[in-house]
């Protein structure tokens, strides 16, 4: 691998590692005490050499089904949940117990869609996983799936550990599956399949590699890792899929030989504040734009005004994000200033006409500059 590539794994001092499910467990659904101790190990090591890390991870419904002598995953919503309850005291007593051996204080934390996708609990989620960092804990983390619904979950932890990258501000995420990376063909069922090490752009092609998700205990699959790496290269965060079960893997990532697929970053890192709005925030409605605002957005760099607007969709407030539309697609996402009833009375008008036509005028410009993230190809999702 080039030297600039080694460079972004030899220089990251914040790592978000994910393990998934059939990493952690046999599948039998109980967990893989021989796995589960190794990778303690090995991130307690990186851990003392002074990296800061935040670990993702699968296994709570696994350690539920486990300890009840389940073999099949539930169907049902309440079931799951229950196991996840039942296995999530499994899972951090081990981890609490094994980090202890090593001098590792950890610190759960659950999370749902709604705690990144709110601004303010994403606040509160991120500053406590600074809090953590600087306290020398490691943050052990997992969707909390006792009380998450369909509207607010995750789905997988590929796509939660992506956000977490970003919201953690990290420097390098890690995917740690049952697979080397990503080959140009499924290595289960074609002999030729080769690994590819690098992927500077993720393009149709690089998304069409992907299999189908899941096995019977696990969620996700290579679709949902290219979709966390859309997300976290869009946050200007490099992303490895590498094998768990591969010996020393974190070591030889951390120092530049990387033993399964990189993922390369965005040219520019986002701020936290436009990072959350293209990447974690949930649009409450539609803007579309004539030429000239696409053109004034797109390559000026300007705020929307409402003269640009031609249509609304949907119902929002004032401090909502709201996807902007463009004629070939959407073109990114923006906090308004305006809500869609008030929006649906200004649009195609001049700014000086809002107070003659609302009353008021809070402000010129319906999403300012600051408040707009264009989506990169790569991060739209």
């Amino acid at each position: 691998m080039a030297a600039e590539f080694s460079e972004l794994l030899t220089k990251a001092r914040r790592l978000v590692v994910k393990v998934g499910t059939s990493t952690l467990t046999y599948s039998t659904g109980k967990l893989n005490l021989f796995q589960l101790e190794r990778i303690v190990r090995e991130i307690a090591d990186l851990r003392h050499r002074g990296l800061e890390i935040a670990l993702v991870t699968s296994g709570a419904i696994g350690a539920g089904m486990g300890k009840m002598g389940l073999v099949e995953k539930p169907r049902s919503m309440p079931e799951k949940q229950a196991l996840a309850a039942i296995g999530q005291g499994i899972l951090m007593h081990m981890y609490e117990k094994l980090f202890g051996e090593y001098g590792e204080v950890v610190a759960q934390v659950l999370l749902t869609r709604d705690d990144v996708t709110h601004r303010e609990r994403y606040l509160n989620a991120r500053n406590t996983m600074l809090a953590l960092f600087r306290m020398g804990a490691i943050p052990i983390i997992n969707e909390n799936d006792t009380v998450v619904v369909e509207e607010i979950k995750f789905g997988e932890n590929d796509t939660l550990s992506a956000l977490v990258a970003g919201l953690a501000d990290a420097d390098l995420l890690i995917l740690l599956s049952d697979i080397d990376g990503l080959y140009t063909a499924d290595p289960h069922k074609d002999a030729s399949a080769s690994l590819i090490p690098l992927v500077e752009i993720i393009t149709p092609e690089i998304e069409a590699l992907a299999g189908p998700a899941g096995t019977r205990i696990a969620c996700g699959g290579m679709a949902t890792k290219i979709n966390a790496a859309k997300i976290a290269t869009g946050y200007g965060i490099p992303m490895v899929v590498a094998n768990g079960a591969r010996q020393n893997v974190l070591r030889e990532i951390v120092s530049g030989n990387n033993p399964g697929t990189l993922f390369l970053p965005g040219e520019h890192r986002s701020s936290s504040r436009k990072s959350w709005i293209a990447h974690a925030s949930k649009p409450k409605g539609t803007i579309w734009l004539d030429e000239g605002a696409q053109r004034a957005i797109l390559e000026k760099g300007k705020s929307l005004l409402p003269s640009g607007i031609t249509r609304i969709e949907g119902q929002f407030q004032r401090g909502h994000v709201v996807c902007i539309m463009g004629n070939s697609g959407i073109i990114g996402k923006g906090i308004v200033n305006y809500g869609s009833d008030e929006l649906e009375r200004i649009k195609g008008r001049q700014s000086r006409e809002i107070a003659a036509i609302l009353g008021y005028k809070d402000e010129d410009e319906v999403i300012h500059r600051d408040n707009l993230s264009l989506m990169q190809p790569a991060a739209i999702s």
